[in-house]
């Protein structure tokens, strides 16, 4: 919610400074001494919205000095009784000191790099042209050319496409070095570079007409392909074309989920430097497994993904509704909440149809549902939970959702916790800064808001949170490698059940 300013605060605050003024008071000891003796006011008052040491009004009779004339002129009235003198004199010139040469601090494409460096990168390029025949490089052998640029391997098709090989099929030296060179010179970090690099259109720079300083889900398609087509852990999925374009899908959007941190739907140069996609994406060179890449590129994990999505999109036209919804996890959420899901709450941009929930928004459904703990999961729910908007859950707001959840306890014949006991928990637990109000910032501070947000719309996890031993979550101190996040538990036993029944129906089959 906005800061609005006190006007008489600061009115008061403006006064004060000016009233305080030596000269101001000098001038105002004098008007007054003139108006006892009936004498005329020599000076008028200057105006509060002048600073004392502004020059006075000069007089419209008199011209103003040129604006181009280093030397001007103050025109002052003096009254003795009825004589009007006026008095002409220059201003000095002031004396400016010499021009401090202060370094340029901030750069947001990145610090510059010296040309040496280019052109020991074109040099180290320039070598791996002369080994292939005819001067002439393919896709198989970009690998090796982005390795020479000091880039991960897997940036090799935005390099390709940027020196226009999609239409040639090939690149030259001479291609590579005038993209090379229009990439860094407006582009000077590896972020930036990546977001001029990934926007290029089929044939290459030289068909760039402008620039962005984002990137859309469409500009990753070439990557996360090209990661399909070549990655050793993704191999399997070469012989299943139809599945690739839903793998690309899942990726971009668990990008958009960790990285978009604006909701914008645009990937800032500054979104992606603050995540750790480029790290993860140099890490693929080196980890062969694709599943231990948990982050964005894990199989398993879109393998989870859209079996969950198959299970609930019954006529497979990759959109589900909220009757479909409802029927997640065995009813486990409330009505209220779907309903906030489908009301365009949680989405953003021309891809928000009414009634409708397309697979990229299921994706980052099951992401927010199973890891509540995440920035942008508590984002997420927050946004639902905050019926008009107003920055803050209220306690109003709180009982409407908890009232069904009482409904179904009272169905189910489970002994239900007054709301008034509720409240109290959950303001116990948040602790927010102002009383009876929960803001976003409460929520993110807080290290339980999974229990929180199921307590108003998960009765499923409400009751095994009450019934879960406080202490099972905490860490073994002899667990090496950091702890794995909710939703990779999550997904890690999901995929073993999936495969489970897989394995189980394969085997009813054999049998017929």
């Amino acid at each position: 919610m906005a800061l609005k300013p006190k006007l008489k605060a600061k009115v008061d605050e403006l006064f004060l400074c000016w009233i305080s003024d030596p000269i101001i008071q000098q001038s105002l000891e004098e008007n007054l001494r003139q108006i006892v003796a009936s004498e005329v006011i020599t000076q008028p008052l200057q105006s509060p919205r002048l600073r004392p040491e502004s020059p006075p009004h000069i007089p419209s009779s008199h011209k103003l000095a040129s604006p181009r004339n280093n030397r001007q002129i103050i025109v002052t009235n003096s009254l003795n009784g009825k004589e009007n003198k006026q008095t002409v004199r220059e201003l000095p010139v002031p004396r400016t000191p010499s021009s401090v040469n202060i370094p340029r601090f901030y750069f947001p494409t990145g610090q510059p790099a010296a040309r040496t460096e280019t052109d020991t990168i074109l040099k180290r390029v320039q070598q791996e042209f002369s080994k292939v025949e005819g001067g002439k490089a393919y896709k198989h052998h970009m690998a090796m050319i982005s390795k020479a640029c000091g880039l991960p391997v897997y940036w090799k098709m935005l390099l390709f496409r940027a020196a226009g090989g999609e239409e040639t099929k090939f690149i030259t030296f001479q291609q590579f070095s005038t993209m090379w060179k229009g990439v860094v010179k407006e582009n000077h970090d590896t972020a930036s570079r990546f977001v001029y690099l990934s926007q290029c259109p089929t044939g290459g720079l030289k068909q760039m007409t402008s620039t962005r300083h984002y990137l859309m889900y469409d500009d990753f398609k070439p990557l996360i392909q090209d990661i399909i087509e070549t990655h050793p852990g993704l191999t399997f999925l070469l012989d299943a074309p139809e599945f690739h374009s839903r793998y690309v899908t899942t990726v971009i959007s668990r990008i958009f989920f960790c990285a978009n941190r604006s909701w914008t739907g645009k990937l800032t140069v500054q979104e992606i430097r603050r995540s750790n996609f480029l790290q993860i994406v140099d890490m693929l060179e080196r980890e062969e497994d694709i599943n231990e890449v948990t982050d964005f590129f894990s199989y398993q994990h879109f393998y989870v993904i859209y079996c969950k999505f198959w299970e609930l999109d019954r006529d497979h036209d990759l959109f589900i509704d909220k009757r479909d919804l409802f029927r997640h996890n065995d009813h486990a959420l409330s009505m209220r909440v779907i309903d906030r899901i489908f009301s365009g709450a949680v989405t953003r941009g021309s891809t928000f149809e009414q009634g409708k929930m397309s697979y990229t928004e299921f994706v980052w459904f099951l992401i927010a549902e199973e890891d509540k703990k995440h920035p942008t999961s508590i984002e997420y729910w927050f946004r639902c939970m905050d019926l008009d908007g107003d920055g803050i859950i209220s306690m109003y707001e709180m009982e409407f959702f908890y009232e069904e959840q009482v409904q179904k306890m009272e169905a189910l014949g489970i002994e239900k916790l007054p709301f008034e006991d509720c409240l109290c928990q959950m303001l116990d637990l948040v602790s927010p800064k102002v009383k009876d109000t929960i803001t976003l910032q409460d929520l993110k501070n807080c290290k339980m808001t999974d229990i929180f947000f199921d307590t108003f719309f998960n009765l499923d996890k409400f009751l095994d949170h009450e019934q879960r031993d406080a202490f099972a979550n905490l860490r073994d101190p002899e667990m090496d490698g950091p702890e794995p996040t909710d939703w990779e538990r999550y997904a890690a036993d999901e995929y073993e059940l999936l495969v489970a029944e897989e394995g189980a129906n394969d085997h009813e089959l054999e049998e017929m």
